[in-house]
């Protein structure tokens, strides 16, 4: 399939999980803290810049990730 996740821990913060893709036109890295705060970050392939950042409360990811997994009901 060509996509893959890469870990990478950092001392102090907490993990960094870089998502790229074979076709994907831009790759994305999302900052776990040690505080439950994400901060997702989004980069042209080529570019060490990111084009755009968002940060997340632990709340907010958590329904982000329910709403992306497929997995969120609502009454």
């Amino acid at each position: 399939m060509g996509s893959h996740v890469r870990k990478v821990e950092m001392p102090g913060i907490g993990t960094r999980y870089d998502v790229a893709g074979n076709r994907a036109p831009q790759r994305v890295s999302v900052i776990e803290h040690r505080d439950g705060r994400r901060e997702i970050y989004s980069f042209e392939n080529s570019s060490t810049d990111p084009t755009s950042v968002i940060e997340l409360s632990a709340e907010q990811a958590r329904l982000l990730g329910a709403v992306l997994n497929g997995s969120y009901i609502t009454d």
